[in-house]
């Protein structure tokens, strides 16, 4: 299989490229990146000298280059993690979140077009849907995004939408909860409280803390895409979830219980703008059409981002 990976640099994408070369030796894969401040080339150097492995820098904006590489490499299959992804970023500066994942997703639909790709995977987010006070949103919940981030997302959620309909592409679209483990960006939560307290430092806590989200390591998280990319229906949208919902403060805590550090490491700050409440989503149409559950408890997973990230100061430290 010939796989395009956009935003293979990334946290989410670099571990896909593992998990791909690791599980299957044969498939070839172009990663497609522009290397901004979180795509980085250190997380894939025990790869790129593999034989299926292909790193092209360049923007998923640029048509140009977008359709040489179609054309060139006659992909199969094509996922999209390329993506302006932190929220704090978007408020101050939106215009950067809707062209990559819009008009980087317009690109992407396009040649995918031209070229009878087989299977396109979008990687979107659950933040889509917007907060939600109880219960958990499915596949079928209208969109109700409050960050320019989330609404940049669901715009490419209805191109994809679109394109599937009108175009009869083979599109699938996931939705996620938020996703965890090595090689995240340290300004991520996890990743941010974890390298602040290994400095010595607070860590900063969002109003009073009570917000909750749900949790995915990322190796669950690959595993399920990999299941939706050689068993998912074409046209289908897959929510991606756990079950793990925690409140912000109680994550906190978990952090400074396996650190060993004081709570007095808490520095409680001026809540975000558009701050959504809770997110929760429903995937029982993965668990039951594909067979898919995560392997890993939350609490395991901590603890194994933690050791990483301890072991791995010189990649972080870079980076801060």
């Amino acid at each position: 299989m010939k796989l395009l990976i956009t935003g293979g640099a990334g946290f989410m994408g670099s571990n896909f490229v593992h998990y791909i070369l690791k599980k299957y030796p044969d498939y070839q894969i172009v990663n497609l990146d522009k290397l901004t401040y979180a795509g980085n080339l250190d997380n894939l150097r025990d790869v790129e000298k593999n034989p299926n492995y292909t790193f092209v820098k360049g923007d998923i904006t640029d048509e140009a280059l977008v359709d040489k590489l179609f054309q060139e490499r006659k992909f199969d299959t094509v996922i999209n993690y390329a993506a302006e992804t932190h929220v704090d970023r978007s408020i101050t500066g939106p215009r950067d979140f809707v062209i990559t994942d819009v008009v980087g997703t317009c690109t992407l639909l396009e040649a995918t077009k031209k070229y009878n790709v087989k299977r396109y995977i979008q990687i979107s987010t659950d933040e889509v849907y917007g907060s939600i006070e109880n219960g958990s949103f499915n596949e079928i919940s209208p969109f109700m995004p409050n960050s320019p981030y989330s609404a940049s997302k669901a715009g490419a959620d209805h191109l994809c939408r679109a394109y599937f309909i009108t175009y009869n592409l083979p599109i699938i679209v996931t939705h996620s909860c938020n996703v965890f483990g090595p090689y995240q960006y340290p300004e991520k939560v996890i990743p941010l409280f974890i390298t602040n307290l290994m400095r010595g430092l607070k860590v900063p806590l969002y109003g009073d803390g009570k917000n909750v989200r749900e949790w995915i390591y990322v190796e669950d998280h690959c595993i399920a895409i990999d299941e939706i990319m050689h068993k998912g229906k074409i046209g289908e949208v897959y929510n991606i979830g756990t079950g793990n919902e925690i409140q912000n403060i109680d994550l906190t805590k978990m952090v400074f219980e396996k650190m060993g550090t004081s709570e007095n490491q808490i520095e409680y700050v001026k809540d975000r703008l558009g701050h959504d409440r809770r997110y929760s989503v429903d995937f029982s149409k993965l668990k039951n059409e594909l067979g898919w559950t995560p392997k890993f408890s939350f609490s395991e997973a901590l603890s194994e981002t933690i050791n990483w990230y301890k072991k791995n100061e010189s990649w972080w430290k870079k980076l801060i």
